[in-house]
């Protein structure tokens, strides 16, 4: 069996175990420690709410993103359509998958091919930084982003999941160098995402300092890809092992403030258990500047772009509340509303 095929039934196995199993994280968020101060005399009307905002160069009708989730399959194609549809429609941010199993057989690149669908919409290329020790190099990394014209390159962080998986890639020795070497040639900017298990302000500083652009913190309490893996395991040994780091990593809320803490100035994308338009506005609140969510979309998008459209607008509404009951009239004002509840 090709690689190539491996990888894109492994994508396709991913998708079936997200939807059709428990693959929640052991631990929450740490939002829900987290509470705003309600204004009872806001002093606004709810249509003064303004959920807009510009990232590189795209205006944005709000802070969602939808995040990476899945492309090298038939099941993923059609997913990423309705997704690139969607974010067009209601103007928001979208990341793909891993584009590493189109660089291994180019038939597959039609699977991550949406800016047809999308044409004003901010999109994000995706590789597993990883690669980059295992042949990958920016001559690649150039390709995804042409691949799918976007507007920046993810690359993510998993060593947690390589070392659960079945012939995983835990060689991340010299790996900071190499994504160093990207983030000064690469011709759009570079955001490092985890992918569930939250940064910690040591690695967020040090890849800050290498030129990284964005981080996505990517924190524990959402789905769990220990979890995942367990699922995907093929003997009791593997399972065991997997099943063991259920409530590991640092949980999104924390993750948002180590990062900030690191360089208050640079950017935040806040993912990790989102699931609802409240948890959008804390996460901006604390420091974010895009929020992302995967899991939230991936029923709709199996069925149209309308039904995720549909979720992105309750999303949109509920931040929108949130911030006309804090008397917050745009995204900025939501910093000071805040507070940590220690009785939660």
């Amino acid at each position: 069996m090709k690689k190539v095929t491996r990888i894109s039934e492994r994508k396709t196995e991913h998708i079936k175990i997200n939807l059709y199993q428990d693959v929640s994280s052991g631990i929450k968020t740490g939002l829900e420690k987290y509470r705003f101060v309600h204004e009872a005399l806001p002093e606004m009307d709810l249509t003064d709410v303004d959920t807009s905002l510009d990232l590189f160069g795209k205006r944005l009708s709000s802070p969602i993103l939808i995040s990476s989730m899945t492309g090298g399959s038939e099941e993923g194609k059609l997913i990423n359509i309705h997704l690139a549809q969607a974010a067009q429609e209601c103007q928001i941010a979208l990341g793909l998958g891993s584009q590493r199993a189109a660089l291994e057989s180019p038939d597959l690149s039609s699977t991550y091919e949406v800016r047809k669908y999308a044409p004003d919409t901010l999109i994000f290329a995706n590789l597993g930084a990883i690669q980059l020790n295992n042949g990958l190099n920016l001559d690649d990394c150039n390709r995804v982003v042409d691949m799918i014209e976007a507007d920046g390159l993810t690359l993510h962080l998993n060593p947690l999941q390589e070392s659960l998986q079945q012939g995983g890639e835990t060689n991340f020795r010299g790996l900071l160098k190499k994504i160093e070497t990207v983030c000064k040639k690469l011709k759009v900017p570079v955001i490092v995402k985890e992918v569930g298990w939250g940064i910690s302000e040591k690695t967020a500083r040090i890849l800050y300092n290498c030129g990284v652009s964005v981080i996505d913190v990517a924190g524990a309490g959402g789905t769990s890809w220990s979890q995942v893996e367990m699922y995907n395991s093929k003997d009791d040994y593997s399972r065991q092992m997997a099943s063991e780091f259920k409530d590991w990593g640092i949980p999104t809320a924390a993750s948002i403030l180590n990062v900030k803490k690191a360089d208050p100035g640079k950017l935040i994308f806040a993912s990790g258990g989102i699931n609802n338009g409240i948890e959008i506005a804390k996460s901006i609140a604390l420091g974010a500047t895009l929020v992302g969510s995967a899991r939230l979309f991936l029923n709709d998008a199996l069925v149209s772009a309308e039904n995720v459209v549909s979720k992105i607008k309750f999303l949109k509404d509920q931040l929108s509340i949130a911030m006309f009951v804090t008397a917050s009239s745009n995204l900025a004002d939501l910093e000071n509303k805040i507070y940590f509840n220690e009785d939660l």
